[in-house]
């Protein structure tokens, strides 16, 4: 799975690629910018998977899951245009399973609580809300 380290006050934050929709833009169009933007590659955006609501103060997020397929590229470090002073993005990389599971949990989109394993949030369906409330987790 691409992941995507984000410099955050409290850490680092790993994260699968996404970002804001612009006015008009349809979300698969977005998808595909913030891939290319954040990851240097280009995907194929294929079926919604999920949504995901997330209140952290002072942000509340609505963010879109789909799956998605490798479309050209290589991965290499990209950047964050909505913070053009301040770049928050410290690296880019495939990452296995196991060293999903192996991170702090606390530095890992915390979508990946809800599955025993990582690779499974592509099986997620539904409406979800963080932060995660720990009886809610999908085996």
């Amino acid at each position: 799975m691409v992941m995507i380290e984000h410099a955050m006050p409290e850490g680092s934050l790993w994260v699968p690629p996404g970002g804001g929709v612009e006015y008009g833009e349809h979300a698969k169009d977005a998808l595909n910018r913030e891939f290319r933007e954040e990851t240097g590659l280009a995907v194929e955006v294929c079926d919604f998977l999920f949504v995901c609501e997330l209140i952290k103060p002072p942000l509340h997020a609505i963010e879109l899951f789909f799956e998605v397929k490798y479309g050209g590229g290589s991965l290499k470090k990209g950047y964050d245009p909505e913070i053009p002073n301040h770049q928050i993005i410290n690296q880019v990389r495939w990452l296995s399973e196991p060293e999903i599971r192996k991170m702090n949990p606390q530095h890992v989109h915390q979508i990946f609580r809800w599955v025993d394993d990582p690779l499974k949030i592509a099986l997620l369906r539904g409406y979800f809300r963080l932060p995660l409330v720990a009886e809610n987790k999908v085996k």
